[in-house]
């Protein structure tokens, strides 16, 4: 009988892969990322700004900013060229319902801008007992500023405690101890920090003196 080997075999190499280029061409290179552009206005890519609700201040902005793509999506070649495909009754669509998005865009944005500048924001400053006052500042959620961050600015502004409490009619208002109503007013007129976008016609200091026999 022969003798057994007990050396351990090496595994066979492992096969080479294959190619998918045919023998004898070079292997085709990699695609370099394809680079997306977006537009500053509605965000989109520019060549989907047309089904946004900001299609006309898009192009605007593209022709004033990048003539060279402007050329590319809204040069009559390339309009000629994309509505070729369209019948008249889907071309008619199109442009109506573009028309229509951006009317109810600008009705919408309107509407946020009158509300604005019909807003006030109320700074009570209230007296408390022996000479002591607090400051309540309402309707600043109106101009988009967040009051509890807010409140945390005129905490650490004066160095004492804020607060955004309830209001009788439901609202939030921030409450500020001490006597900083014309302070805070300063504030929001040169707009430090978050307290940002109140006009200084909508701004206002009421006085709510403590009742005499009260608390």
């Amino acid at each position: 009988m022969g003798r057994k080997n007990n050396r351990a075999q090496s595994p066979p190499p492992a096969p080479e892969p294959e190619s998918s280029a045919p023998e004898g061409e070079p292997a085709p290179e990699a695609r370099p990322p394809l680079q997306v552009l977006y537009c500053a206005v509605c965000t989109f890519p520019y060549e989907y700004c047309e089904f946004g609700s900001s299609f006309t201040r898009c192009k605007e902005h593209l022709r004033e900013t990048n003539t060279t793509l402007f050329e590319k999506y809204y040069s009559d070649e390339a309009l000629q060229a994309k509505l070729g495909s369209l019948s008249l009754e889907q071309q008619a669509k199109i442009e109506q319902d573009s028309a229509k998005k951006e009317a109810k865009a600008e009705a919408k944005a309107d509407a946020a801008l009158k509300k604005k500048l019909a807003s006030q924001v109320i700074i009570r400053r209230i007296e408390r007992t022996k000479r002591k006052h607090v400051t309540a500042i309402q309707g600043l959620e109106a101009f988009n500023i967040d009051l509890k961050k807010a409140a945390k600015q005129l905490a650490s502004k004066f160095a004492t405690g804020a607060s955004v409490t309830k209001t009788p009619s439901g609202g939030e208002e921030i409450v500020v101890q001490g006597d900083v109503a014309h302070e805070v007013m300063e504030m929001l007129e040169e707009g430090v920090g978050l307290l940002k976008g109140v006009p200084e016609d909508n701004i206002e200091i009421v006085e709510e003196k403590k009742k005499k026999g009260g608390d």
